[in-house]
């Protein structure tokens, strides 16, 4: 077992996280990974409505009695989601523990501090890392360049945006971004984060509520496969590559505007993904550590081997290193 600040502020066993993804973070796969003594995050938009949230919470609960929690990302948008009817809906389900992403958490904090609701911030450099701990959240999770989804305009890798954040923070820093496996977590604790978190290796279990052909897409993809759109309109995201891909990508390449790319985006398409198995049905994230991939294992093995696996690492390999100095 590892312990660490994250696992005992958080109260789980290993200090091993499921973020929020679109379309993916949901009862069946939040609670295989509390299960296994991990945190896990329902997305909270991905459910039409807060009145659909708290019933996903609540079939959460009758799969686990282990701690998760909610992402809330705060996303521009033309029509902005009722986040205070969201809010509220975590509120009253009684969830401990959120994960906020996109723009400044404040407003969210404002609501969940005096509820003694646990706020983990997303953040994709060290300075907005900075004003999150600033406004009171109780971890950091810290994206580098190689993350699927946003992983902002800076084009910092985590092997540099790691340490560069544990050096600044005081509170509990959560690695995220090109991890995999033990060999990832063992390297992200020793760059000084509390934990890791994994995405795109938890859309690859058997408990992920995707189609089985995307999970089988991504056991064959290599590192190589996704592409960074949106760089021209400075909203950079990682996705799949893929044929709607590459179309968005020689859109920009021509200077097209958003909205020449708007209905290939569309978050639909990228659910109809999922949900088809489909891979160039639309849009979906994905990140570099495709090229770790190569099994779907259940939640419990993936963390438990994970676990085992960093431990023998370090007992054993690093170990013998510093013998071999000491010698």
């Amino acid at each position: 077992m590892l312990r660490t600040r994250f696992t005992e502020t958080f109260g789980v066993d290993h200090p091993i996280v499921q973020g929020g993804m679109q379309w993916v973070g949901r009862a069946e796969l939040v609670s295989a990974v509390a299960n296994a003594g991990a945190l896990g995050f329902i997305t909270a938009l991905t459910q039409p409505t807060p009145e659909d949230l708290a019933k996903e919470i609540a079939r959460c609960r009758e799969m686990t009695d282990r701690p998760f929690g909610v992402n809330l990302t705060i996303l521009p948008a033309i029509k902005p989601p009722p986040y205070a009817e969201y809010r509220q809906a975590i509120i009253e389900s009684g969830v401990k523990i959120v994960e906020t992403a996109g723009s400044n958490p404040s407003e969210h904090l404002a609501d969940f501090q005096p509820h003694g609701i646990k706020v983990i911030h997303k953040a994709t450099s060290v300075r907005h890392a900075l004003k999150a701990q600033n406004l009171g959240v109780d971890a950091v999770s810290i994206d580098g360049l190689d993350c699927a989804g946003h992983p902002g305009e800076d084009d910092v890798p985590g092997l540099v945006l790691i340490p560069a954040a544990a050096d600044a923070l005081e509170i509990p820093l959560i690695a995220s971004g090109g991890i995999a496996d033990a060999r990832g977590l063992v390297a992200a604790l020793a760059l000084g984060a509390d934990a890791v978190n994994m995405g795109t290796r938890f859309m690859c279990t058997v408990e992920s509520p995707i189609h089985q052909n995307i999970k089988e897409h991504i056991v064959g993809a290599d590192e190589r496969s996704t592409d960074l759109i949106f760089r021209s309109f400075r909203n950079t995201a990682r996705v799949a590559r893929n044929k709607v891909s590459q179309e968005v990508l020689e859109i920009e390449a021509r200077g097209g505007e958003f909205a020449d790319v708007k209905d290939l985006v569309s978050g639909q398409r990228g659910k109809t993904v999922y949900e088809t198995g489909d891979p160039d049905a639309g849009i979906w994230s994905a990140g570099l550590v495709q090229g770790l991939i190569h099994d779907i294992p259940t939640c419990h093995d993936l963390v438990h081997g994970m676990v085992s696996d960093a431990v023998e690492i370090v007992e054993e390999r690093l170990a013998g290193f510093a013998a071999v100095q000491t010698a």
